[in-house]
């Protein structure tokens, strides 16, 4: 009798446990977060308001000198008030020029070229000029281009305590524990089918990982592009499955995962 009763409070406990570790984003069992890069109209025009309509919240990568910014102020500030995440991308996107694939970087933009301080200095002024936009000022950062280097030297590390989080570009999906704060790795989307994407999402729910999307054109606007109607796929299936999967911006999703790191140790 005593060894049916152990043997039941193991398994209730087993039980438990694994039900606890399995719901660990936020009491579901992932988390997808969705990050557009570049500040695109097609944003504004086509993503936002699906977003919206789904009650879904995005991240969105601004950097200042893109038109798709500097002419839509008043369109991203509404963006904000609506629950959208506005985050830094740099103030003029600079990416590694000097390597085979990247001759469409401008010397001006050129981050070989540039010297820590420099970058240092324009994601400041970055963050500055999004706090006049949404008034917060905790950000989250993503890399241009994935480049996280000015020679030999981790530029990020250099403002660190100005952010919360990093984006890279490595195509991966981790648990809670393993996730490295610094660059939190995204699945970069060119072309892909509503029915791949979700298959990424149920691959996240089966291993309770963190699953970042990786967006620049939606229904057009870049040459890395998904059709509208795929992305809208993709976000009807996180609606439709809210029960077990947290879809969050960027920010809260590292502020959570940052709490839960900290309990852990």
């Amino acid at each position: 009798m005593k060894k049916t009763i152990l043997l039941c409070s193991f398994i209730f406990a087993y039980t438990l446990t694994f039900a606890q570790n399995s719901a660990v984003w936020n009491g579901k069992k992932c988390a997808i977060v969705l990050t557009y890069d570049d500040a695109l109209e097609v944003h504004l025009d086509n993503v936002i308001p699906v977003l919206d309509s789904l009650g879904l919240k995005g991240t969105f990568y601004l950097s200042g000198y893109f038109p798709g910014f500097a002419n839509n102020i008043a369109r991203w500030k509404a963006a904000a008030v609506n629950g959208h995440e506005l985050a830094n991308h740099t103030l003029f996107h600079p990416c590694i020029g000097n390597t085979p694939g990247r001759e469409w970087v401008k010397p001006a933009n050129d981050l070989s070229k540039y010297t820590v301080q420099r970058m240092t200095d324009e994601m400041r002024m970055t963050n500055i000029l999004l706090k006049t936009l949404d008034g917060q000022s905790t950000r989250t950062f993503a890399y241009p281009c994935g480049d996280t280097k000015i020679g030999d030297v981790d530029y990020y590390k250099t403002v660190e305590g100005d952010f919360v989080a990093a984006r890279g570009t490595k195509s991966e999906m981790k648990k809670i524990t393993e996730i490295n704060l610094a660059d939190i790795g995204a699945y970069g989307i060119n072309g892909q089918t509503g029915e791949q994407m979700i298959e990424l999402v149920k691959q996240a729910q089966a291993s309770n990982s963190l699953l970042v999307f990786l967006f620049h054109g939606v229904g057009g606007g870049h040459s890395l592009n998904v059709a509208l109607a795929e992305h809208n796929k993709l976000v009807g299936y996180l609606k439709q499955n809210a029960s077990t999967i947290w879809v969050a911006p960027f920010m809260d999703v590292a502020q959570y995962t940052k709490a839960h790191q900290s309990k852990q140790k």
